[in-house]
């Protein structure tokens, strides 16, 4: 009959739209409560930057000690990640997601018992330990159930948990830091409800989140069958093309890998600086409240979200990744060496300023090595990229408080960030944004081909940018 489409472009439109109703039902009934697992998750991890002085004048916990717990939190973290995604494939996401936000609220409240450096160093240690695998174990959840086309989409939307974490964790933090009662002091209550905030989410958790499509009773027949068989069939095509994993020694022996972990590690090195000296160095500022302290602490990160969404759009619109990941760098550099120019508001004024680079920087980073990497090897180079660069959580805080308990001045730590990321600066010219012909085979995924012909590169599919800090 004229007119009439082929039967087969029919069932190939219903099938998409189908499996676009299907992964439209799955963001709007999942990503809500990833969002705030995130946000909760990211307030557990840097509060203790809002209690600083009240562990000092209550137990006796220096600067020094301070910076050290702080930084173990990510030692933590990286011996125990693996472990926790192997366990995570065996028990399912859902029950292994509810096993971590329990166990990280628990290991938060038990913050408030803290009576020395011992056991500060200890609990953080724990509280890392018990979170690790909690962002891996995300994106497992998201393999799980929707299509390539859509888990980019939906990590950028998981990611904002962490900007908007960073913005409302210091009003939050200050006004609980004014409950007293019970004979606890306010930071004890603070760990507390914070971590209780935890336990009480892990419920939901368990009840509304399912570990499988086939499980979803808000999905209709067609839409599980259809949502099931095509991530069945990527999940094939990804097992096809699977390479044997080179080691982490490996490789760091190619060029390219070694420099995006040295200018990720920059990069999280100035943002851990920040985020848990901040508070310290607004209370310089005068006589402020906690919650006072909390508003102010707010302001950097809502400006360097605003930055991070411009630097985007102009990276989009004139395309040279490299110079613009520079250009944060160095506005992070300049901004953390005039914080060391002037009194504590002008330090202020300036730690805002550096915000804009390196939350910008952290942003438009990952771009560049996800178009060199071939996509068969890029989740174990990412992840490794992204467990080197986490270390800096580690470096930072120890080494300002060290510096401070030694100097009784951090100016040193200011001085090293502002280096360190201007160094980085220039070593990001060196970085590819894509494969090379000298690119191992061993490292690049790409098989050997016959007449010297090289396989053409599999591109990645950027994603969200950003990272996990």
């Amino acid at each position: 009959m004229i007119g009439r489409p082929p039967l087969n472009n029919v069932t190939d439109s219903t099938h998409d739209s189908t499996l676009a109703l299907a992964a439209a039902k799955v963001k709007r009934h999942v990503l809500p409560l990833v969002v705030v697992m995130f946000i909760v998750n990211y307030i557990d991890r840097v509060n203790i930057g809002f209690v600083r002085s009240h562990l000092e004048t209550d137990l006796g916990i220096g600067a020094a000690a301070y910076g050290l717990g702080a930084g173990l939190f990510f030692i933590g973290y990286a011996l125990f990640e693996v472990p926790s995604n192997m366990l995570l494939q065996r028990y399912g996401a859902r029950a292994w997601l509810t096993r971590i936000m329990f166990t990280w609220g628990a290991a938060a409240m038990a913050m408030a018992f803290v009576r020395g450096e011992t056991s500060f160093y200890v609990l953080r240690f724990i509280l890392g330990a018990a979170e690790a695998g909690f962002f891996p174990g995300i994106i497992y959840y998201f393999t799980q159930w929707l299509p390539a086309n859509e888990r980019g989409k939906a990590m950028a939307i998981f990611l904002s948990g962490s900007a908007i974490a960073s913005v409302i964790s210091g009003p939050v933090s200050g006004a609980l830091l004014h409950i007293s009662g019970m004979g606890l002091h306010g930071w004890q209550w603070m760990f507390l409800i914070e971590g209780f905030a935890s336990i009480v989410l892990c419920g939901f958790v368990w009840f509304w989140l399912q570990s499988h499509p086939s499980q979803a009773k808000w999905l209709t027949a067609e839409e599980k069958t259809v949502l099931i068989a095509a991530i069945a069939e990527e999940q094939r095509a990804r097992e096809a093309a699977q390479v044997v994993k080179p080691s982490m020694f490996k490789l760091l022996a190619d060029r390219q890998i070694a420099l995006f972990c040295f200018i990720y590690f920059s990069i999280a090195l100035t943002i851990y600086g920040a985020t848990f000296w901040l508070p310290s160095m607004i209370k310089k500022m005068g006589n402020l409240g906690d919650f006072q302290v909390g508003l102010l602490n707010s302001i950097p990160w809502i400006i360097s979200i605003i930055a991070m969404y411009g630097f985007a759009a102009l990276a989009g619109k004139w395309k040279f990744q490299q110079a613009w990941v520079a250009v944060t760098l160095v506005i992070a550099a300049f901004g953390m060496f005039m914080s060391t120019t002037g009194g504590p508001i002008f330090a202020f004024v300036a730690i805002c300023f550096a915000a804009i680079g390196f939350k910008a920087a952290s942003a438009l980073f990952w771009p560049i090595p996800q178009g060199y990497l071939d996509a068969r090897i890029a989740a174990a180079v990412i992840a490794l990229i992204n467990s080197i660069g986490n270390l800096g959580g580690f470096v930072a805080p120890t080494a300002f408080g060290f510096l401070e308990q030694t100097t009784g001045s951090i100016e040193g730590g200011l001085y090293g960030l502002a280096i360190t990321s201007l160094v980085a600066a220039v070593v990001i010219f060196f970085a590819r944004t894509k494969p090379g012909r000298d690119t191992p085979n061993s490292l690049s995924g790409r098989p050997e081909t016959v007449a010297g012909q090289p396989e053409k590169p599999q591109a990645l599919n950027p994603g969200p940018s950003g990272a996990v800090v």
